[in-house]
């Protein structure tokens, strides 16, 4: 088989994963060069007296942790995946204060994601010296996008998408624990409890299949979802081999040497 032919492409937002398996790659080759630790974490269903390679895997997932293990990405694309938007959770990322602590925060994505977002969310975990507390307000995710010509939601001031309107970041309501979005906050934990996170979002047309999803738990810091934010709204053009379904139309390509 032939080489696939390759595109420069933009909108970044729109621009797919360049296929499930370049989203794995791409985010644990980073990950490696950070210097951090990968584990093949695999559970499955032995029967008695049944030889190894009949053995039934149930589930298989990539734990990346960092030199520290303070923070960590699992890589959690599974045959039974847990569910972001109607789309598959590809990736979870998690932090604590201390070797003891629980994760004080974690962040979802899914498939469809552009491998550069998470990148560059990765990137700057690794840079921050306190990787499970956040200073700064939210903000600064507004102003990021703002400052990349992305358009703040009249009706709804914490909402800020881009021109067309097909890709979102809202400061709303989460899910709670039950519906798998998990936070180190006890007050988050509580029945009852009213928790706001940031959920993102692209609809390359409303009413139609979400291309990809994120959602950072409540804890997770500001800044973090601000240099995801800045990321994905870049106007520098990403490389793919293999374009999304559903963008047809929305992306300027040029053609790749």
């Amino acid at each position: 088989m032939g080489r696939l032919p390759a595109y420069w492409v933009t909108p970044r937002h729109l621009a797919g994963d360049n296929g499930t398996p370049a989203l794995a790659e791409q985010v644990a080759a980073l990950l490696t060069e950070a210097g951090w630790t990968t584990l093949t974490l695999v559970r499955g269903r032995r029967e008695p007296d049944e030889m190894p390679e009949a053995r039934q895997v149930l589930r298989s997932t990539v734990l990346h942790i960092a030199p520290d293990a303070l923070a960590w990405a699992q890589w959690v694309l599974a045959d039974e995946p847990v569910l972001l938007a109607d789309l598959p959770i590809a990736w979870t990322v998690s932090a604590r204060a201390d070797a003891t602590a629980l994760p004080a925060w974690t962040a979802y994505f899914t498939t469809g994601i552009p491998p550069e977002a998470l990148t560059d969310f990765l990137l700057a975990l690794d840079e921050r010296p306190d990787l499970a507390h956040g200073y700064a307000g939210p903000q600064i995710v507004l102003d990021t996008l703002a400052a990349r010509g992305w358009l703040r939601d009249i009706d709804i001031p914490d909402m800020v998408s881009d021109a067309d309107l097909s890709t979102s970041f809202a400061l709303a309501p989460l899910p709670g624990p039950g519906d798998g979005i998990q936070d180190g906050d006890p007050y988050v934990l509580g029945p009852g409890a009213d928790v706001t996170g940031w959920q993102v979002w692209s609809e390359p047309r409303i009413g139609e299949t979400y291309l990809w999803a994120a959602t950072f738990s409540a804890s997770t810091p500001h800044d973090l979802v601000a240099a995801f934010a800045d990321s994905l709204a870049s106007p520098l053009p990403v490389l793919r081999h293999t374009l999304p379904d559903g963008s047809e139309g929305r992306l300027t390509l040029r053609a790749a040497p």
